[in-house]
């Protein structure tokens, strides 16, 4: 199910019709990519896979702000 959600959302990540329709599939990739790392930490029962997903929410949530001030401003520092 999380496959199926990853490639329909990197599928409008790349076909997407303008940048804030293609800015929230990533943002909704990189959040089905933290929920396949948890369910496999969970599975193999270590924490490594969720210290990576720790990682990846940070930055995914970093990259998030800054393209949507990107978007916004047309310029991401003030």
């Amino acid at each position: 199910m999380l496959a199926l959600a990853m490639g329909l959302n990197l599928w409008r990540a790349v076909r997407g019709p303008a940048l804030p329709d293609r800015i929230l599939a990533l943002d909704t990739l990189y959040i089905n990519a933290l929920a396949m790392l948890v369910l496999l930490g969970i599975h193999l029962g270590t924490d490594v896979y969720f210290e990576v997903a720790l990682v990846i929410a940070v930055l995914g949530f970093v990259g998030t702000v800054a393209l949507s001030r990107y978007v916004l401003r047309r310029d991401i520092i003030e």
